[in-house]
């Protein structure tokens, strides 16, 4: 491999670690070819710091504390992954989560509300473009376990419904 490949190599996967950066991503892999039996294989990738504290993040605005505190026994452990819960719905996807259509509007749904199947419960934004997650099944939201505007991972639980 010729020098000026290298130094267009070093700027190449700086640039991708750029946009692995600005684009919420996780990793981004990458095949560049030079012609007969010279290539680059690039893969950049990062840790997510989800996966370690799902907890944190599942917790609603201000009254989060004390409703731990007032409404669960001592007896129950806080730390259940919420994953594990009857009715979590998992993200299908890597993105970033909006619980209003837009800036300023109203959320879709709201602790206590009553879903229908197929309804609209938030929005991941996926490579720019926006993904309805619907309710798997009828019933209540019971907590809603991501905050506006917050990255999720595949498979991490955005809301509970029973």
């Amino acid at each position: 491999m010729s020098k000026d490949h290298t130094t267009a190599d070093v700027a190449f996967i700086k640039a991708l670690a750029e946009l692995l950066n600005a684009n919420d991503l996780t990793e981004i892999s990458v095949k560049r070819e030079y012609g007969d039996h010279d290539a680059l294989n690039v893969r950049v990738s990062k840790q997510a710091q989800l996966v370690s504290a799902p907890s944190p993040v599942a917790l609603p605005a201000a009254a989060a504390p004390a409703a731990i505190s007032a409404s669960t026994p001592a007896s129950t452990p806080v730390s259940d992954d919420p994953a594990n819960l009857p009715g979590a719905v998992a993200s299908p996807m890597v993105g970033t989560a909006y619980l209003s259509p837009e800036p300023g509007a109203e959320m879709f749904v709201k602790v206590g509300q009553q879903v229908s199947a197929g309804q609209t419960l938030l929005i991941i934004e996926a490579m720019k473009t926006m993904n309805q997650i619907p309710a798997p099944a009828s019933g209540t939201v019971k907590r809603i376990l991501v905050a506006d505007g917050t990255p999720v991972e595949y498979g991490a639980p955005l809301m509970i419904i029973e």
